[in-house]
This record gives structure tokens, C-alpha cells and sequence, in this order.
């Protein structure tokens, strides 16, 4: 058993602190899309000039209330500040996990590239973040400032697992061919996630307001070349607020929004299946109800939003729903990949003389 030093223990602790400031900068980056405050701060990496989001408040106000509507509301600056913050936050902690990651770069198990490789994508996240407001919410970019802030917080988790260690020795090697199928359903979920921030993105959420997949007549409305242009969109708007596609083109984005829901539901309760009735023990088993768990309230959220024409809290809810379904199948793989006892039973309970 390796003694932990000083150094280690602390590394450990902004680990988990890094881990719930990503949490916080996923929420708070869903809660100032949603509630269309993306541009609450047309600049950067100020607002309006100001650090502080109480003097760009007041700026506001005071053009406002010269120039009635000249510039966006003055609370809208508070979701993008705060978020600006909280995200500044974490790439300090994340710098200060890779430095103490160098200096027990000798110690026993200590990951190296993985607290480096964070330092790069934070660093990429917050140009993204710039590009987001220069950029005047280009869809392509807001798709990839949320993929980059959920692939953050997935290999924190992992980070995080690997510093303590976990899961520890597991004697189920049974759950070792469930390797393809888990990859499946991962897959599966990454592309859905990717779906899901092109239809935020493209503000084609409330396009489809009936079930199962949309109003009646939906085949007719389909223009996959437009849904699907990721640059060059032709628009006479000074930015891509509240979207710049026509109809047909955001139902396109919804309805495969829809389908790729089936396709990852569909596949991971494959999973969850194979995982309950071949794992052995009760640390799978377990692991197999979280996942279906996670998957269930996905989903009701999913159609929560449909149905109540996309409440912010629902929203955000479903959101970060998304990022706990992805980590858990993460983690899935890492626990199977874990060096597993593959003794025979039968040689246990009858062993050779």
C-alpha cells in the first residue's frame, strides 16, 4: 500500500473541486442558453467593457434608459458573467491539478497526460467560449462549446477514478464481452448529445409539439441539406439569435433529434439487460439499475420538455441529465477494463491436490 504525500492528497482535492466546478459551468452555460443570454454580454472577456457585471449592469441601464432598447436587457449580463467566472475558476484549478500532477509525476499510478490534456482542452473551451459571443452564437460553435464542456467534465470523473483508485479489484470478468455492446450505447449517446445541442443550437427544440416523432405530415417537411449545413448559413440577421433556419430544416433537426433518442435508449437498454443477467456481481448489477435509472428520468425529461413547451428548469434538468448518462457509461467501460480475477469457480471449489 503507496502512502499518499501532501501533495497527492491535495491533488485529490482540487479533483473533486475542479469536478463540481464543471458541473456548475455545464449548468450555468445550459441555464444562459436557455434562457437566451448568450448574448447578454456581447463582448469579451468583458461585458460591455466591465469585469465587473454590476457596473455593466448599470452601463445598461443608463443607455436604456437614454436610448429605450438600444442594448439587451441589463439582467441578461448576470447568467453569461457568472458563467464567465465560474469557468475562469475552473482552468485555474485545472492548471493547478496539472502542476501538482508534474510534481508527483514519480509517484506510483500518478496520470500525467491526462491532467496536461485537460490544460489543453480548457484552454480550446475558452476560445470556444469567445468565438460563441464574436461569433453571434454560430450554431456550430455552441454545439462545440457544449460537447467541449461535457468531454471537461467526463474526463474529470475519470481523473478523479483514477486518483482514488477506483472501482478496485473486481473478480466478474464475465462483464468482458459486453465491450462492444457498452461502446455501442456510448457512441450512441455522443452522437444523440451532439443531435441534441444542434437542435438548442438551432432553437428547433419546440418545432415538433406532437409524439411520437412530430406533427402529422412531418415527412413532407424534411431539408437535410440546410438542417445539417454546419458553416455558410446565408441570413440578412446581425447574429444567429433565435436561429436563422427556416422551418422545414429545423423540423429535419428535431425529428432526428427524436430518432437518435430510440436508437441510444434502444441500445443501452440492450446493455442493461445483458448486464443483469450475465454480471456476477452485485457492484454490476447495481451499476446496470443507475444506468437505467439515468436513462429513465433522460428520457421523461425529454418528453417533459415537449410537452410543456421547454420549461428552463426542465431544460437545464435535461441537459445535465445528459452529461450523467454519458459519465456512467464512461465509467462502465472503465470498470470493466479493470484488471479482472478470471479464476474458474470450479477450480476454487475443487482444487488440484
Amino acid at each position: 500500500m503507496h502512502t499518499l504525500t501532501s501533495s497527492q492528497i491535495w491533488l485529490r482535492r482540487f479533483a473533486v473541486l475542479a469536478l463540481f466546478l464543471a458541473a456548475g459551468v455545464i449548468l450555468l452555460g445550459a441555464w444562459t442558453r436557455l434562457s437566451d443570454a448568450g448574448l447578454g454580454c456581447p463582448d469579451w472577456p468583458g461585458c460591455y467593457g466591465h469585469l465587473d457585471v454590476r457596473k455593466a449592469m448599470a452601463h445598461v441601464n443608463e443607455i436604456n434608459t437614454n436610448e429605450p432598447g438600444v442594448l439587451r436587457e441589463a439582467h441578461k449580463a448576470v447568467p453569461e458573467m457568472v458563467h464567465r467566472y465560474v469557468a475562469s475558476t475552473l482552468g485555474l484549478v485545472i492548471l493547478i491539478i496539472a502542476v501538482l500532477s508534474l510534481i508527483n509525476r514519480k509517484r506510483h499510478k500518478q496520470p500525467l497526460k491526462l491532467p496536461v490534456f485537460l490544460v489543453a482542452l480548457v484552454i480550446f473551451q475558452g476560445m470556444l467560449g469567445m468565438w460563441t459571443v464574436t461569433m453571434g452564437l454560430q450554431p456550430t460553435i455552441v454545439m462545440l462549446h457544449l460537447l467541449g464542456g461535457f468531454t471537461t467534465f467526463t474526463l474529470l470523473v475519470l481523473l478523479v477514478a483514477r486518483l482514488y483508485r477506483w472501482p478496485h479489484f473486481l473478480n466478474d470478468c464475465d462483464v468482458l464481452s459486453m465491450k462492444s455492446l457498452a461502446g455501442l450505447a456510448l457512441a450512441a449517446v455522443v452522437l444523440q448529445i451532439a443531435l441534441g445541442g444542434w437542435t438548442t443550437a438551432n432553437y428547433a427544440a419546440v418545432v415538433c409539439t406532437e409524439f411520437p416523432i412530430c406533427e402529422q405530415g412531418w415527412t413532407e417537411h424534411l431539408d437535410f441539406d440546410e438542417a445539417f449545413m454546419f458553416w455558410g448559413h446565408v441570413h440578412d440577421k446581425p447574429d444567429y439569435e433565435f436561429g436563422v433556419l427556416e422551418n422545414d430544416a429545423r423540423t429535419t433537426i428535431h425529428v432526428m433529434h427524436r430518432f437518435g433518442a430510440l436508437l441510444a435508449s434502444v441500445l443501452v437498454l440492450l446493455l442493461v439487460a445483458r448486464i443483469l443477467r450475465r454480471a456476477r456481481s452485485t457492484f454490476f448489477r447495481r451499476f446496470a439499475v443507475v444506468i437505467l435509472l439515468l436513462l429513465v428520468m433522460q428520457v421523461g425529461l425529454g418528453i417533459s420538455n415537449v410537452w410543456f413547451s421547454v420549461p428552463l428548469p426542465v431544460a437545464v434538468a435535461h441537459n445535465f441529465g445528459a452529461v450523467l448518462l454519458l459519465v456512467s457509461l464512461v465509467l462502465f467501460i472503465r470498470s470493466i477494463n479493470v484488471k479482472c480475477g478470471c479464476r474458474h469457480p470450479k477450480l476454487e471449489e475443487d482444487p488440484k491436490p
